[in-house]
């Protein structure tokens, strides 16, 4: 895919959603940190609901150290995975409340080096809370991506790499969430629907289907 069209395909996303962010509701860095770590192999509604409840009684570090992992596992028992994560977010905030007085870090480095966190979790945290032109790239942009040919890639690192050098500085900082909100809604994994894709004419994948709605 060539420059010209990729500055189309996020031109026409900026026009159609000018301020995009995740579905996952939270009110501070930290909220956001625990939601990310939360929602692997997870939906955001899911973890939405868990959070509604937890945030209200504990939404600090010191607080989630304090409420405990038991009384924290029965906050998020529906979501998949619960203890190992319910394990990771205590120790996750006795690093923060140990390390960094509570605060969540802001480089890459020491965000992967808390419990839970891997390289799409902190890419999450860097762009959605701390504003850094950065790429997290979980199965809808990966599928996008390739799709779409803007950015084709073996592995979403590679595919990571391809999307911060190709995409037009001035959009990067949303990409993310153009990219991953077009994969969940409208470039689906079964049945995309081209026919009222915004981009349609700009993308490059053979088999595309207009007639899909």
């Amino acid at each position: 895919m060539n420059a010209e069209k990729r500055r189309e395909i996020f031109r026409r996303f900026k026009e159609a959603n000018p301020n995009p962010t995740t579905e996952l509701v939270y009110h501070s860095p930290f909220e956001l940190l625990i939601a990310v770590i939360l929602s692997a192999q997870a939906t955001d509604v899911s973890v939405n609901k868990a959070t509604e409840r937890l945030f209200k009684v504990a939404n600090t570090p010191q607080a989630i150290l304090e409420l405990g992992e038991e009384r924290l596992k029965g906050y998020i028992q529906h979501i998949g995975l619960y203890n190992t994560k319910a394990k990771n977010i205590i120790e996750t905030c006795r690093i923060l409340v140990e390390k960094y007085n509570g605060e969540v870090p802001r480089t890459r480095k020491e965000l992967e080096a808390l419990p839970g966190v891997g390289r799409k979790t902190a890419n999450v945290v860097l762009n959605t809370a701390f504003g850094e032109p950065t790429m997290a790239v979980d199965t809808h942009i990966f599928r996008v991506a390739n799709r779409t040919r803007l950015a084709p890639g073996k592995t979403p690192l590679q595919v990571e790499r391809k999307l911060l050098k190709v995409i037009p500085k001035e959009y990067l900082r949303d990409a993310h969430h153009w990219l991953i909100l077009h994969g969940r809604y409208t470039c689906t994994a079964r049945n995309p629907k081209c026919g009222r894709c915004l981009i349609n004419d700009l993308c490059e994948w053979p088999e595309k289907d207009l007639s899909r709605t």
